[in-house]
């Protein structure tokens, strides 16, 4: 048996294989089932009890040795074929598809940058709320009927700890701001914000927003027009023309809305405007003062404005989409037309 074992071992140790073919023969001859191994393991019960021991230790090594010259073999012939694979340039490229940024996003670090341009940083919060900051300290008391304006997600509704919410503004971030910050300050607030609405070609439960906030001594209107009108020429072109007109937020007074002049027909009018020449874009105001004191903010001492606008609403201006909800349907085919965008 010992010698046996050795003829195998000095036969396997020679063995050089021309190619993949030929190394699957040299497994079937000696590892296969009917293989020249597995026919020393069926001699093996003839083996004299004082030398199965060592007989044992010796076939065991002959089957090791010969499985991992096997797998070296098999290895050194993959790389080879990895190789020529390589070199070959003959061979089409297999090129990764690149994907493309999201338009909200594109549109969301545009508005950044925009307002990053004259001085405002970027401040985030969370995006469950607590009735405090998303609506009492905002001028918002209990029962008051501007609540109403807003559909709510309540997570939580309780008179003892006061109601949990999915903020249905970024507003909620101007407060903490405001709590923990002195003036001046001079901030915006991207995020996701949710309201109990009906999903349709203009509207939808999610969507996201980007306000604004601006608060130190002497602090005009004048400022906040100014303002919002380099936000609109950077944005749609310097021949972009805004208006304001007086609205109603309960969190600043006076109030209004702002419309930019439609960039598609260029004030002339058409459907997008609905003939008008206007669009609206955001709302805006000065900060009213019981906001300011709510927050710890000395109102006979510091002014402010704040404004609020949709990213969606911006995009499909920007880009004249006609549906929201190509936002949030990750079409792929949607999607790739902003391959390139920044």
């Amino acid at each position: 048996m010992k010698e046996k074992i050795a003829l195998l071992n000095a036969e396997i140790l020679s063995f050089l294989p021309k190619n993949q073919e030929h190394l699957e023969q040299f497994r079937i001859q000696f590892l296969g089932k009917k293989g020249k191994i597995q026919d020393l393991f069926a001699d093996f019960k003839n083996v004299a009890p004082e030398f199965r021991k060592e007989i044992g230790v010796l076939l065991n090594d002959l089957k090791n040795n010969t499985q991992q010259k096997l797998d070296e073999f098999k290895d050194s012939f993959l790389s080879s074929t990895e190789e020529r694979k390589a070199s070959d340039l003959s061979m089409s490229a297999d090129f990764l598809e690149l994907g493309a940024r999201h338009p909200l996003s594109v549109m969301r670090n545009e508005i950044i940058s925009i307002f990053s341009r004259i001085g405002f940083v970027v401040s985030e919060g969370p995006e469950i709320e607590d009735d405090w900051h998303n609506f009492s300290a905002l001028n918002f008391p209990p029962e008051h009927p501007a609540r109403d304006m807003q559909d709510t997600f309540f997570i939580e509704k309780s008179l003892e700890t006061g109601d949990i919410a999915l903020r249905t503004h970024t507003s909620s971030v101007q407060v903490r701001m405001m709590e923990n910050s002195k003036p001046p300050i001079r901030a915006i607030f991207p995020g996701r914000v949710f309201r109990n609405e009906a999903i349709s070609a203009r509207a939808h439960c999610i969507f996201h927003q980007v306000e604004g906030l601006y608060i130190d001594k002497n602090v005009s209107f004048a400022d906040l027009k100014q303002t919002l009108l380099y936000f609109a020429k950077e944005m749609f072109g310097e021949s972009t023309r805004i208006r304001l007109r007086p609205s109603y937020f309960p969190f600043t007074e006076p109030s209004a809305e702002m419309d930019i002049s439609c960039s598609i027909c260029g004030g002339k009018g058409c459907n997008i405007c609905k003939h008008t020449g206007w669009v609206e874009i955001l709302g805006c105001g000065m900060v009213d003062p019981n906001v300011l004191d709510n927050c710890g903010i000395d109102s006979n001492l510091y002014t402010g404005f704040a404004f609020g606008m949709g990213i969606e609403r911006i995009t499909m201006l920007r880009y004249g989409i006609k549906d929201l909800r190509l936002f949030f349907e990750n079409d792929v085919r949607f999607l790739k037309q902003f391959e390139g965008a920044i």
